[in-house]
């Protein structure tokens, strides 16, 4: 396969080129003919844009034959996509109407990137600039604040995405158009990424094995890396967010530059937290520091663009166990995790005659994780500041914590990390555009990984072992008036080799219909149905050994089958120019649902869990409304409300990890007639219910209500614009626990009164 990679980059390499277009248009408003300046104009499958001058008008040079969609969009404007065939059209003008809703944005997750109107699948999208806007400490925090999605967290620093329910290697995270891979299955594995460098975050809810393969049956979640400048332009910005609760920061720069064929990124991140506050103390070991790097540079002409993509990310994380130490010092203690993670992508594009294209995605990450444990043999050591005593001691100076601090960080140079793991991940991704015939748009590729995991430290949580996977698909959008169907079809092969003397293979055959129908200019129902899997992972597997993080000595099972979904999922939205009203209902079987249940054992003081499956189902969905009275053009209330239900079937047991219902109401005011630009505020009301319906191991949580606010614009400071927003969450400091909390079990409350304040510049 490999061989075959490279003949197709060196025939990209020495393709000729072909016949150059430009286009040449201008954007104005529908109401007023007035010039709309700054417009974004937008070309999804080129990868190619450019902005409205100060008059409304704009040039797309070097552009290849065939059918392309050009979006425009503008702050305050519905987003046109509009069908272009070059070399026959080179003029086009371009009228605006406003909306009082957000901007339709391109859909980049789903393979026909379709403006989220014209998709079958319903994704949700946010800007991370949005997110960040509500003072959200990381990237983990601010994904559960999409319908439909929320977090399993341990302290601020650890995070993994939940969708509807389901979570860990059921729910697939992508990353520079490559899948991220950093031994996703452990609970206290985060993400590993910072927000830094990433413009929006799409979410798939439900199973999405046809584009994407195993451990996609739960959702996707697709972090779009920044754009690059538009055409011969160049931009840097400066980032400062400060956080009061945890006396923490989060700081980046970025610098990016195009010309008229080359063009490059850079952006460099800091970010460092003291232990998270809650009303009465501070959660102990909760601190992390965190550095990341990102680089891009890439080559466009008529025929071919490609791009290079590298990030790395370095955390010292803190594992909370208890509380104990009172410090404001930003060094993890022991327990810890040190995490280098390094992702390198490669996207390809080639544009033939015929208006087919062929697309190659490459991806290598390297996930270096290190974990440090408590020492307990130092008893003839003049330190005691370690013995267990101190740490429950809250008296301590923070001088003396400095002082523990650098004893820990000493300890972790001396000794070697008790559990070390690499796992080094190839991906590769060719997909071919067939040319549009009628009214079909039609995709086939074929895409795959080979990883290893190696283990370097004392103690292992999954063995040595080599992965590989190969899959085959093809998908079709077929384009009526007011109908739009999509379908597809996918085979999958996964071979796991352990230890080299344990080989297991699994595959799986799945596909997926959807139909979006528009009735009249208002009203659209969207009906899909898809089939997924997962094959289990090397923990399931292989596990036997006790879980400390969890209190529980856990055995695997080598005879466990893959898990396989099908999922229907029902939508309608109903939108005027005052109010948009949304439901979203899925219903998710699950046959061969692996979970951990207790046999009544103990081995190690531990109780003995282990690996056995299920069928489970799971339901529920989102619901939503959206108010933008007339004439109080200023005003915005919006409201939602989401739940979920999962059980095992054969006796009807709850499973775990299921979020709690939760009812969001926001009122938000943007004002158009002031000098501040993009100015806003808005207050929220966010309330969790109680959660009963809770597995054999959980315990039930009690609901709980959170006020949040908060106020942003834009000014303009020597010629440049200074973006500023301040935000509280927890306005009330109330005490309370989320239920996909882990530090539940241990009483420990989420995080107090947190007020931050955000500054963004454009150099």
């Amino acid at each position: 396969m490999k061989s075959t990679i490279l003949k197709l980059l060196f025939l990209v390499a020495i393709i000729p080129i072909y016949a150059q277009n430009t286009i040449k248009g201008s954007v104005i408003d529908a109401n007023s003919n007035e010039e709309i300046a700054f417009a974004n104009i937008y070309i999804p499958k080129l990868e190619k844009g450019t902005i409205t001058d100060e008059n409304g008008k704009f040039t797309l040079t070097k552009l290849p034959n065939g059918k392309h969609t050009l979006v425009c969009s503008f702050v305050g404007y519905e987003t046109q996509s509009i069908e272009i065939n070059l070399p026959n059209d080179t003029t086009i003008d371009i009228s605006l109407n406003t909306s009082v809703f957000k901007m339709d944005e391109v859909i980049l997750s789903t393979p026909f990137h379709k403006l989220q109107n014209d998709n079958v699948m319903k994704v949700e999208q946010r800007k991370v600039s949005d997110l960040k806007s509500n003072g959200i400490i990381n990237l983990s925090e601010g994904i559960s604040t999409i319908s439909g999605v929320e977090t399993i967290s341990t302290g601020v620093s650890i995070g993994k995405p939940v969708i509807r329910g389901l979570s860990s290697n059921r729910v697939l995270v992508y990353t520079q158009g490559i899948r991220l891979e950093n031994q996703q299955f452990g609970d206290e594995h985060g993400l590993g990424l910072s927000d830094a460098g990433i413009e929006s975050v799409e979410v798939i809810k439900g199973p999405a094995s046809l584009l994407y393969g195993s451990d996609a049956l739960g959702g996707v979640l697709y972090l779009n890396p920044e754009r690059f400048a538009s055409n011969n332009t160049s931009s840097g910005d400066v980032n400062f967010t400060y956080f009061t609760n945890t006396e923490g920061y989060n700081s980046n720069i970025g610098y990016k530059s195009s010309s008229d064929n080359f063009r490059f990124i850079f952006r460099g991140s800091l970010a460092g937290h003291s232990d998270y506050k809650t009303d009465d103390y501070r959660v102990t070991n909760t601190r992390f520091r965190e550095q990341d790097f990102k680089a891009a540079i890439g080559y466009h002409n008529t025929k071919f663009n490609t791009e290079l993509r590298y990030n790395l990310n370095a955390s010292q994380l803190g594992i909370p166990e208890e509380v104990g130490l009172q410090s404001l010092d930003k060094t993890p203690l022991l327990p810890n995790q040190n995490i280098n993670n390094h992702i390198f992508s490669s996207k390809s594009k080639l544009f033939f005659e015929n208006s087919s294209s062929l697309e190659l995605n490459l991806g290598f990450t390297y996930n270096d994780r290190k974990e440090f444990e408590e020492h307990h043999d130092h008893d003839d050591h003049d330190d005691d500041d370690h013995d267990d005593e101190d740490h429950d001691d809250d008296d301590h100076d923070d001088e003396d914590h400095d002082d523990d601090d650098h004893d820990d960080e000493d300890h972790e140079d001396e000794e070697e990390a008790a559990l070390h793991m690499k796992l080094k991940t190839f991906s590769y991704d060719l997909k071919y555009n067939l040319p549009t015939l009628g009214k079909f748009e039609t995709i086939v590729g074929v895409q795959g990984m080979s990883q290893t995991n190696t283990n370097y430290g004392e103690e292992q949580l999954i063995p040595n072992a080599t992965t590989n996977d190969v899959g085959f698909f093809a998908t079709s959008h077929i384009h009526f008036e007011t109908i739009d169907i999509q379908l597809g079809a996918r085979y999958d092969t996964r071979n796991i080799d352990i230890n080299n003397n344990i080989s297991k293979s699994y595959n799986s055959f799945n596909g997926a219909f959807g139909i979006k129908k528009d009735f009249g200019e208002h009203f659209t129902a969207r009906l899909n149905i898809a089939s997924g899997f997962r094959a289990p992972n090397l923990a399931e597997l292989t596990s036997d050994g006790s879980h400390h993080g969890a209190n529980r000595y856990e055995i695997g099972n080598l005879n466990l089958k893959n898990e396989q979904n099908f999922q229907i999922d029902a939508s309608v939205e109903y939108q005027t120019e005052h109010v948009d009203i949304f439901a979203n209902g899925f219903y998710n079987s699950i046959n061969n649902y692996i979970f951990l249940s207790p046999n009544g054992e103990v081995i190690d003081d531990n109780p003995v869990y282990l690996y056995s499956q299920d069928d489970a189902r799971l339901y529920g969905g989102e619901f939503g409304l959206h108010f933008h009275p007339h004439p109080l053009d200023w005003l915005h209330l919006e409201s939602s409300f989401e739940m979920v239900i999962g059980k095992q079937d054969n006796n009807d047991a709850y499973l775990p990890l299921i979020p709690a219902n939760k009812l969001s109401n926001t009122l938000r005011v943007e004002f158009e007639k002031l000098p501040i630009k993009n100015n806003y505020a808005f207050v929220k009301l966010q309330t969790y219910f109680d959660q009963d319906n809770v597995s054999a191991f959980e315990t039930s949580t009690d609901g709980f209500s959170l006020i949040s606010a908060g106020i942003g614009g834009d000014f303009t400071l020597n010629k440049k614009t200074l973006s500023v927003f301040v935000s509280g969450n927890n306005l009330t400091n109330k005490s309370y626990i989320n239920h996909l909390s882990r530090l539940k079990s241990d009483g420990i409350y989420n995080m107090g009164r947190n007020i931050s304040l955000g500054l963004s510049y454009q150099l």
